[in-house]
């Protein structure tokens, strides 16, 4: 699953996007990004690491809230524009699944 890499202070930052089926909602996860060790494939790629931080939108009832969650047993200071930057994503991944959900609700027949 591919990943939104972006670089701030000296540390990479990733988000990624993926269905979380178990909660019926797409996952969006912010992540500090790593690169691939020399001598793998893709060396000198970075890759998202361990999702601290995971926002879930639901995407078939509009009336459950999106919620975000913190992971992990280590502290992470998220710099504002990072934070912000993972927000507005989770912003247009609300938008979109809203949007679908009322498109859908219309071909319904559901107000």
């Amino acid at each position: 699953m591919p990943a939104d890499i972006r670089e701030h202070g000296g540390r990479h930052y990733a988000v990624r996007f993926h269905y979380a089926l178990p909660d019926d909602a797409w996952a969006v996860e912010l992540s500090e990004a790593a690169p691939v060790p020399e001598g793998r494939p893709g060396a000198g790629t970075l890759l998202p690491g361990p999702a601290f931080l995971v926002a879930y939108v639901p995407d078939e009832d509009p009336r459950r809230e999106p919620t975000v969650h913190v992971h992990g047993h280590d502290e992470h200071a998220v710099p504002y524009p990072i934070m912000r930057w993972f927000m507005t994503g989770v912003a247009d991944q609300v938008a979109r699944c809203r949007t679908a959900a009322r498109d859908g609700d219309e071909e319904a027949g559901t107000p």
